[in-house]
């Protein structure tokens, strides 16, 4: 199982690779499936590591 500190800096890492990658992409669909994505990929790692 995997320690509260290794997943913080996951989730510290999806959240700044997202913010990085957003600021790049001008269209809003686009903007709206990539917040998809993370959230999507945040849940699994929440639902996978932390249970």
């Amino acid at each position: 199982m995997a320690s509260n500190f290794t997943f913080f800096i996951i989730v510290l890492i999806a959240v700044v690779v997202g913010i990085v990658i957003i600021k790049k992409v001008t269209s809003c669909l686009i903007k709206s499936i990539f917040l998809l994505i993370v959230v999507g990929a945040l849940v699994y790692i929440y639902m996978h590591c932390l249970q």
